[in-house]
């Protein structure tokens, strides 16, 4: 059984290019970049082309604005902590109830420490609303904390509109956003549209590098506060010896992914392809994100009347790697709070699954998907009570959404 992975808002697959080069910092170049002699400074050399790779991704900026990290939840928490105690006089922060928990669980946290924070809804499709943003911009606001594109539904937020109307309210205001599912799949250049953000994190294992690296753009001038401390590296801005193989796979990554960007078209069609297909062949099948902007490669459906882990079994048999939410949240039975946001149907908010797509599905992976899909939320909704397989319709006495 040929395995299809469509989980790659959860991680991608290393790319072959990036194990390669990679490869020789875990061996034979295992040099501290800190370090004065020759074979140290190649390293050194190292670390600053991917530097310059993911610079070059982001738009052309300054390389020297990019900082390592280990993930972006260190990014993100980072970017929030490091921003309120740079800036102690201001106590206010926006954000939106569907962002990644990494940034939910910081804003929460200090709100316990006497924060006020400002958590934006959205509507049906998942998009805000601009006039709401607006008001809750106050004199006193310290950060606007905004992710780029959902990892659940892949809905995208006007990021560069968003920005600048924080800047035009005050313009020291910090504008930060979690770039981590869009980096790499759709252009976000730093130096024109998205000029006004001062703040974005990013992760290597969402665009086909490893797991354990990530960065934080922080534009110059930014007031903040550094999250580790003790050692001089990456300009002072966090303590620790580099990660070195993972830093520069992470730059072969960006490399690769500016060279694939205009791919994305591929993968758009087939994620089309599967959303028209399925939604033609099953009834009461909600598409989530539906009527908003949405990153080509992600497909959220939530299926009224069966269970979103009970797909998921029946996909894994089948050899089909796909997700009922975000992984992070993946051992809860709790609905996902970004379709709670949205208001799905509650008799479809537990049915939800996410396909995710690269540039390494093929569209034989999609029909198999199309033949396959059907086939268990059919055979799962003859064993639901609410279910009548005689009308495929729900039964009269069934609960409404």
């Amino acid at each position: 059984m040929k395995l299809i992975y469509a989980d790659n808002n959860a991680t991608t697959p290393i790319a072959p290019e990036v194990a390669a080069v990679m490869q020789p910092f875990l061996t034979d170049q295992f040099f501290n970049p800190s370090s004065a002699y020759d074979q140290a400074r190649r390293v050194s050399d190292a670390l600053k082309e991917a530097r310059k790779d993911m610079a070059a991704l982001l738009g052309g900026i300054n390389p020297g604005l990019i900082t390592f990290t280990s993930c972006a939840t260190e990014s993100n928490n980072w970017a929030i902590t490091g921003v309120a105690r740079a800036n102690p006089q201001r106590r206010h922060i926006i954000t939106t109830a569907v962002e990644h928990p990494a940034v939910l669980e910081v804003c929460k946290d200090l709100v316990r420490q006497g924060y006020e924070v400002t958590f934006l809804p959205v509507d049906r499709s998942g998009q805000l609303d601009l006039k709401e943003y607006v008001r809750a911009l106050r004199a006193d606001t310290l950060l606007v904390t905004i992710m780029h594109a959902n990892n659940e539904t892949g809905v995208i937020f006007p990021i560069a509109e968003l920005a600048r109307l924080a800047h035009e309210t005050d313009p020291a205001i910090v504008f930060h956003t979690d770039a981590t599912q869009s980096l790499g799949k759709i252009p976000f250049d730093l130096k024109t549209e998205f000029g006004h953000v001062d703040l974005l994190s990013c992760s290597g294992h969402k665009l086909h590098a490893p797991k354990g690296v990530g960065a934080l753009y922080i534009k110059r001038g930014v007031p903040i506060r550094p999250l580790l401390i003790g050692g001089h590296q990456e300009n002072g801005r966090r303590a620790g010896t580099e990660n070195v193989p993972h830093i520069v796979a992470f730059g072969r990554a960006c490399r690769l992914a500016a060279e694939h960007m205009t791919g994305e078209d591929h993968i758009r069609a087939l994620r089309d392809r599967l959303e028209t297909a399925l939604e033609e062949k099953i009834p009461y099948l909600e598409i989530n994100g539906r009527g908003a902007p949405r990153l080509p490669n992600t497909l959220n459906l939530a299926c009224h009347y069966i269970e979103g882990e009970s797909i998921l079994y029946e996909l894994n048999a089948q050899g089909i790697c796909a997700s009922s939410g975000s992984a992070c949240t993946s051992g809860s039975l709790e609905a996902s709070h970004v379709l709670k946001a949205m208001n799905i149907p509650f008799t479809a908010m537990h049915g939800s699954v996410r396909f995710s797509l690269s540039r390494y599905n093929t569209p034989d992976e999609i029909e198999r998907l199309i033949e396959i899909f059907p086939e268990i939320v059919a055979r799962l909704r003859r064993i639901s009570p609410y279910w009548d397989i005689t009308k495929n319709a729900p039964r009269p006495t069934a609960p409404k959404g």
